[in-house]
């Protein structure tokens, strides 16, 4: 019986071990200001949260006691709260920072972040200015830094660049040129070095490391497309593309028993809007275990992440200014 109890634990994003309140079928965690783009979210050895990341710079975490969301860090030295608090200028997003993938080093209490335009940070539970850890690899400066998964044994990171060429704000120019020149980059906790395991990705997004360790998954964007990387075993240093989606997939988590939810804002054949944001939960052989259309809280309104915890899912999106949770 223990050894089951452990293997299910493992099999669940570790910032998720926490017991939550049943709350209604669907509720709005509404962001500060006038501020939006919740992409991705994380939870805390402590079990609070969801922190998120936010368009004018800020990574913000929710308080239950005041039910509302509160500044934690943020990662650009040259912020400014008058100019930046708040903001939703893309031009103002290399001063202020925009910070997409995060999560926690839960046995460190470290949170990870990709910044699209400054680099891959970290900070502790006390939050502040986070501390760069790189912003090239191989000579290349990062463009577009977007996922983000922590090998939770190791402290390992793993994280995308979406574009060598293009920017977060010339997404629409990528998209228009078919971009494929996206990477998927490893962060060694050890030895603090960056290494480079994939390249000539389609739009590289989110991504996240299989339980055991042995194999990451990393989402192409504009190739529609799930690509498995292995990291151990005889095929490692190997990928593969194991699923297919009809939309562009965001971001991925590793959700419990071993299964993920990928992001997809699938393409509707006709009539209606254009987009259905969908999660759709995959093994790590990319086989569809279940899809959950989610148009009827985002009308209009494409999603960035679906992150589990126990019963509840907690829902990013780069447009929304609010985190939405429903009961599944």
């Amino acid at each position: 019986m223990l050894l089951i109890l452990l293997i299910i634990l493992l099999s669940v994003p570790s910032n998720c071990i926490v017991l939550f309140q049943q709350t209604s079928t669907f509720r709005r965690l509404n962001l500060p200001n006038t501020s939006v783009g919740p992409e991705s979210i994380t939870f805390d050895s402590l079990g609070r949260g969801p922190y998120t990341g936010i368009s004018d710079g800020k990574i913000v975490r929710y308080d239950r006691r005041t039910a509302g969301f509160v500044d934690f860090a943020f990662t650009s030295r040259n912020r400014s709260k008058a100019l930046c608090d708040g903001t939703n200028n893309p031009a103002l997003r290399p001063i202020c920072g925009r910070p997409l993938g995060m999560e926690f080093f839960i046995r460190k209490n470290m949170l990870f972040i990709a910044d699209a335009f400054l680099g891959l940070f970290k900070v502790g539970l006390n939050g502040g200015l986070a501390t760069q850890l790189a912003n090239a690899a191989e000579g290349i400066p990062f463009r577009f830094l977007n996922g983000l998964s922590v090998d939770q044994h190791t402290g390992d990171v793993y994280f995308t660049d979406f574009s060598s060429r293009f920017l977060q704000t010339q997404i629409q120019q990528a998209v228009a040129a078919n971009d494929s020149t996206g990477r998927l980059l490893k962060y060694d906790y050890r030895t603090k070095n960056v290494t480079v395991l994939l390249r000539r990705l389609s739009g590289a997004n989110g991504v996240a490391i299989s339980s055991d360790s042995s194999y990451v998954l990393v989402a192409e964007f504009l190739a529609n497309r799930t690509r498995r990387f292995w990291l151990h075993g005889t095929k490692a240093f190997t990928s593969e593309i194991v699923a297919t989606f009809r939309g562009m997939p965001d971001n991925i988590r590793r959700a419990p028993f071993g299964n993920f939810l990928v992001a997809v804002n699938v393409e509707r054949p006709a009539g209606g809007p254009r987009l259905i944001p969908t999660a759709i939960r995959i093994n790590g052989a990319g086989q569809t275990l279940q899809t959950l259309p989610l148009d009827r809280y985002y009308n209009n309104t494409t999603i960035s992440e679906v992150l589990q915890c126990g019963k509840q899912y907690y829902i990013g999106s780069v447009e929304a200014n609010f985190v939405g949770v429903f009961n599944g």
